[in-house]
């Protein structure tokens, strides 16, 4: 049995895939009742999307994948907690509402409410199509905040770096005209830009008016001391206290993601062994280039992905 101080790490938009947490919620009736309290409180009918439909730019869509995504994040968690005893917690993005549920800030019925919500508003809040997001690779941060500070002042609109995932991918996020104009500063570089299919530049103050609307339903909810504590994303500092987590949660939608920042310092703190629960593994493949830039050495921690009911069966076996 593995005793490593342990960090449940859950995933965000990006993580989805066709057919996913099926196979948990037709054995697991926990985990179905997830999915229909999901659809409930979204008015979408998630399954049908999600397990049938074979849409990716549907399953690809804000508003749809928010709670969708949360749902099987806290299925797999819940059919596997008794099973696992973490010493903190972290989610990028939209999985920081998995892990506050996990972490019993927040009721799992009342994030699956706010993440329904959070969809909505994220997916209307650029109806001019304004904004838009890229992922940045094989470059530094020094070198792409750099360029963003230069297009900033050239276009006067707004581009910054949204997350910062490891030391070689960032997203950035901001006005078309910004983000084009860094692009062309990065030309002939090293460095590599793919267009993220995202509704408009989340994590930055373009996000504004939607984060003011969201945080009205934040503030009506009933928050709790954590259970563990979690590493957020607008710092990648370590919160317990019920009021600081909510304090930290009406910054996200508009704050950057500091996820390089989040693992290194449960690394410093004494994580040795990191489990994602989602489909694809994206933040378990984040884990060891952040190690890596600070040196620690491969073998002395691990890391372990559950997708699906199979990997929860094997992982309890």
């Amino acid at each position: 049995m593995n005793t490593a101080p342990t960090a449940l790490l859950f995933p965000g938009q990006g993580a989805q895939a066709n057919g996913m947490g099926r196979n948990l919620a037709e054995k697991f009736p926990e985990a179905m009742d997830l999915w229909k309290k999901a659809e409930q409180y979204s008015g979408l009918e998630l399954r049908s999307i999600y397990w049938e439909s074979g849409d990716e730019i549907l399953m690809a869509e804000t508003r749809n994948l928010q709670p969708a995504i949360t749902v099987v994040n806290l299925a797999l968690w819940l059919y596997l907690c008794g099973h696992i005893s973490p010493c903190c917690t972290a989610g990028h993005s939209l999985g920081e509402f998995s892990a506050l549920a996990a972490a019993k800030v927040l009721d799992v019925d009342k994030v699956l409410e706010l993440v329904s919500l959070r969809g909505r508003l994220m997916a209307d809040a650029d109806p001019d199509h304004v904004g838009t997001m890229y992922a940045i690779l094989r470059l530094t941060l020094e070198e792409v905040e750099g360029a963003a500070k230069n297009a900033c002042e050239k276009t006067g609109k707004l581009v910054r770096v949204a997350n910062r995932n490891t030391p070689g991918q960032f997203a950035i996020s901001g006005h078309k005209e910004a983000v084009e104009e860094l692009l062309e500063q990065l030309k002939g570089n090293k460095g590599k830009a793919i267009p993220l299919a995202v509704s408009g530049a989340f994590h930055t103050p373009l996000m504004a008016e939607a984060s003011t609307e969201f945080s009205r339903l934040l503030d009506k909810m009933d928050w709790h001391d954590a259970a563990f504590p979690v590493y957020c994303n607008v710092s990648g500092e370590s919160l317990s206290a019920a009021e600081q987590l909510h304090a930290a949660m009406r910054k996200q939608m508009t704050s950057s993601v500091y996820w390089i920042d989040v693992i290194s310092n449960q690394w410093k703190n004494g994580v040795r062994r990191w489990i994602e629960f989602g489909p694809k593994g994206v933040l378990t493949r984040m884990v060891r280039p952040i190690l890596v830039a600070s040196n620690v050495p491969d073998g002395s921690y691990t890391t372990e992905h559950i997708p699906n009911k199979d990997a929860a069966d094997a992982f309890i076996q």
